[in-house]
């Protein structure tokens, strides 16, 4: 592996249509050592095929059927050489409609192999657009390479296999032409295609990056970089142009939408700087992520993650007692829910949830409740928001704790969680009053900086 080559991941907005993608490619070309392009599906496709799983009635299928042609017709119908790519689009969108035709429910399998066409078509028309301003370019399916385990709709990459397919089949490719190929999905060890959940092209980027040796990985969206807040709560949050692994990780699991949480894994192993940029806006910058950063400032973002449960379960079993957090943790482990934050007092814990729409929360919860309820008392509030501030040395820097509570000195709490990071205070609120907290803090906490 030669550390020569880029890695380029272009978000389903980044290739919406033919002008999107036509400035992507230019982004592309600009740069000869830009090797490696990962593509989201365009945007709106992903939505509409995971809507297709979703009918049991053939007619209503095939309703949202329409919009990925629609979609995909439009930008077929801009290229110069529309016979190039015409036949392998038409092939696709014939399996698409083969597959949902079938009558049956559809099961976890072909409901990955459902989702996948977004990235496999976008990426045959990616390609051509490459081709027709000059570039030697292959279109290349990376399920060929990315393997993962057979958990359809989250599929866990696997890491060492990946890195030896492709060194096999991928990696000696990038030598001589551009290779296109699909963020999201993958295929397990029988062939069958698996995706790695709603924003795994981050992922995907990041873990073909490592397999390749890449010197950078380039994640272009349509923001320019990762700001200090959601620009949308409040005007005044700003680029921040660097920012460390660590203090990324933290804003990516608490709510920021720029990357995807597990992106930075496969970079930190290998120190591979990201690039995050707006495909619209190349030339305005955007935002560093890497091991080393010349300045970690005490505050460097507030992140916000809606929906949220906090789940209190009460027992005075667990008085001095041995193996009751085992217990619980157990059971939510057996229901694959995961938590956030935690707070003990001596008879209770106190855990917080995300039960954003898609997650295992909307199945798995009531039974994993029940099982709770066989040993305590267990309480339930949802409508929360978490609010997290993204930081340095938190816990140890003399007076930052002290001029952040004062900041936070006006706004009704839930539930406070600081110490267990250096790198975060996290705390709950009322979803209706999140944005004002978050703008409010924004303003004490940035403003003056």
């Amino acid at each position: 592996m030669s550390n020569q080559f880029i890695v380029a991941k272009f978000g389903g907005t980044s290739v919406a249509d033919f002008a999107a993608m036509s400035r992507c490619a230019d982004i592309v070309l600009a740069d000869p050592t830009i090797r490696l392009v990962v593509v989201s599906a365009s945007s709106g496709v992903t939505n509409l095929l995971v809507a297709i799983t979703k009918e049991s009635a053939v007619d209503n299928r095939f309703v949202h059927y329409t919009g990925v042609e629609r979609i995909t017709y439009a930008v077929l119908e801009r290229l110069q050489q529309q016979a190039a790519v015409g036949a392998a689009i038409e092939q696709l969108l014939l399996e698409l409609k083969i597959l949902i035709s079938r009558a049956a429910e559809f099961t976890d399998a072909e409901k990955d192999l459902v989702q996948s066409f977004g990235e496999r078509l976008s990426s045959v028309l990616f390609a051509q657009v490459l081709a027709e301003k000059g570039a030697a370019v292959s279109s290349f399916d990376v399920r060929q390479v990315l393997r993962t385990d057979s958990r359809f709709g989250e599929g866990e990459p696997q890491i060492a296999q990946i890195a030896a397919l492709t060194q096999q089949y991928l990696a000696p490719l990038l030598h001589s032409q551009i290779i296109v190929t699909q963020g999201f999905i993958g295929a397990d060890s029988a062939n069958q295609t698996t995706t790695l959940g709603r924003g795994g092209s981050d992922y995907s980027a990041a873990i073909l990056g490592e397999a390749i040796g890449a010197k950078v990985v380039q994640i272009w969206t349509d923001v320019v970089g990762i700001f200090t807040t959601d620009p949308r709560l409040t005007p005044d949050a700003r680029c921040i142009p660097e920012i460390s692994f660590d203090e990324a990780a933290e804003m990516a699991t608490f709510g920021a939408k720029v990357l995807h949480p597990a992106t930075l894994i496969p970079a930190m192993r290998q120190n591979i700087p990201v690039f995050v940029g707006s495909s619209r806006e190349p030339e305005a910058g955007g935002t560093w992520i890497s091991k080393q950063v010349d300045a970690r400032p005490s505050y460097r973002a507030i992140a916000l993650r809606k929906n949220q449960t906090l789940i209190t379960v009460k027992s005075p079993a667990m008085l001095h007692a041995a193996g009751f957090l085992t217990r619980v943790f157990a059971i939510l482990s057996q229901h694959q829910i995961s938590v956030d934050l935690v707070t003990t007092s001596e008879i209770s814990v106190a855990l917080t949830l995300d039960d954003a729409p898609g997650s295992a929360f909307d199945t798995a919860i009531e039974p994993a409740l029940a099982a709770l309820r066989e040993f305590s008392e267990v309480t339930v509030e949802q409508g929360l928001s978490l609010v997290a501030v993204i930081g340095n040395h938190l816990h140890s820097t003399r007076g930052i704790t002290g001029s952040l509570f004062q900041a936070l000195e006006q706004i009704n709490m839930r539930l406070i969680c600081h110490g267990a990071s250096r790198h975060n205070l996290c705390f709950l609120v009322q979803d209706n009053e999140a944005p004002a907290v978050v703008k409010e803090l924004h303003q004490a906490l940035f403003q003056a900086a």
